[in-house]
């Protein structure tokens, strides 16, 4: 399983591997979480998490001292070292409120220690001495279903943000929930879950490939009525989904983050800023969704025209209608923002000063795209 890891990451491994080989060679390692799921199903890897077993408290924090890892959760058993978190194997029980409020304690062997994960598909532990993958709750088979499924109903409800977390896998892996999994969510509430911890959900699923999927799973787990204020009916979100793949395949790479949000808002009726405080955002969601402009009942060259004066069309997140963009390639304000020539200094030398040089230059501005661009329909 390991030849799909990126070189650093090999290298990393090899690194903590050999270490212990060498100074606790009855310690087994195993690479658990996100890491085993992506590597099945022939994902980039990114980061990994290794748990050691057949080893106490006080003997892995010396080891981790001697092998130079940081401690980011001493609490939690957990070790950073490069980009793998290497932690000791533990259950976690809700004592309090909030995601910190678990009283957390080592895990005597492997299915104790995989029951505390959310789904099934992120509870795979790969043995990295034998190379077997040890699936105590039939995540493969999950996977190949393409399935989120709860591993353990009793623990997954004492943690409301893995409601939002089957969202944005939902989107990242074109997966759909399992139907007793999405009963089970449906009756969490979300209100006790943070600004920052909202958003972060929001986000990964902003960039996935599979928004409508993210959107599918957002309506049947009842988020669009718990976090956005929002109740999507069928018609809504098959129009809406359609519009977002359209709109994430023609999406300029720096404009994808905001194809979610834009496309909700109009389809909705929903002012962007709204969407933005229900979730969160940081202010620049806001700054870029308040220059863009749903598309119109009737696209004119027109009003490509003055929405050119604001920015180069390949940024505008209602290119994928119609044909939008392979018209303002022709009128030459795709990849550049339209330049009528106006300027101020010349409004100025003609004797305009104030608020006369402001309405004039606007005016002047305005009769320029009239008669540049014509009311042509697309």
């Amino acid at each position: 399983m390991k030849p799909n890891l990126p070189p650093s990451l090999r290298s990393q491994l090899s690194e903590v591997e050999n270490f212990f080989s060498r100074n606790y060679p009855n310690v087994r390692l195993y690479l658990v979480g996100g890491a085993v799921r992506d590597m099945v199903m022939g994902r980039p890897v990114c980061d990994l998490d290794v748990e050691c077993f057949g080893i106490d408290e006080d003997t892995f924090d010396s080891a981790m001292q001697r092998l130079g890892a940081k401690g980011v959760g001493k609490s939690f058993f957990v070790y950073k070292y490069g980009d793998i978190d290497i932690s000791l194997p533990r259950t976690e029980k809700k004592v309090g409120t909030g995601h910190r409020g678990f009283e957390v304690k080592p895990a005597k062997d492997t299915k104790e220690a995989s029951r505390r994960r959310d789904f099934t598909m992120n509870a795979l532990m790969l043995d990295l001495k034998s190379g077997e993958i040890i699936d105590h709750w039939g995540g493969m088979e999950d996977i190949k279903r393409r399935l989120i499924r709860i591993v353990d109903p009793v623990t997954f409800v004492e943690d409301s943000l893995r409601v939002l977390r089957a969202m944005q896998f939902a989107a990242r892996l074109k997966f759909k929930v399992e139907k007793r999994s999405r009963e089970i969510m449906c009756g969490m509430a979300l209100d006790d879950l943070t600004p920052e911890r909202v958003f972060w959900e929001f986000e990964k699923m902003f960039e996935a490939s599979g928004l409508h999927y993210g959107l599918f799973e957002m309506i049947e787990l009842g988020i669009d009525r718990k976090i956005l204020g929002l109740h999507l009916g069928r018609s809504e979100f098959i129009r809406t989904a359609r519009h977002m793949v359209r709109a994430a395949e023609a999406a300029d790479r720096h404009m994808r983050p905001y194809v979610f949000l834009y496309i909700l808002g109009c389809e909705t009726h929903t002012g962007f800023e709204k969407l933005c405080e229900r979730i969160h955002t940081p202010a620049l969601y806001k700054k870029v969704l308040k220059f863009q402009k749903c598309v119109p009942a009737t696209m004119t060259d027109r009003f490509l025209g003055g929405l050119a004066l604001r920015f180069a069309l390949k940024q505008w997140l209602g290119i994928f209608a119609d044909s939008a963009a392979e018209r303002a390639k022709e009128l030459g304000i795709y990849e550049e923002r339209l330049d009528t020539g106006i300027r101020p200094a010349d409004l100025l030398a003609e004797g305009f000063s104030g608020k006369e040089l402001g309405d004039e230059l606007r005016r002047r501005i305005l009769d320029t795209v009239r008669r540049r661009f014509s009311r042509r329909q697309l």
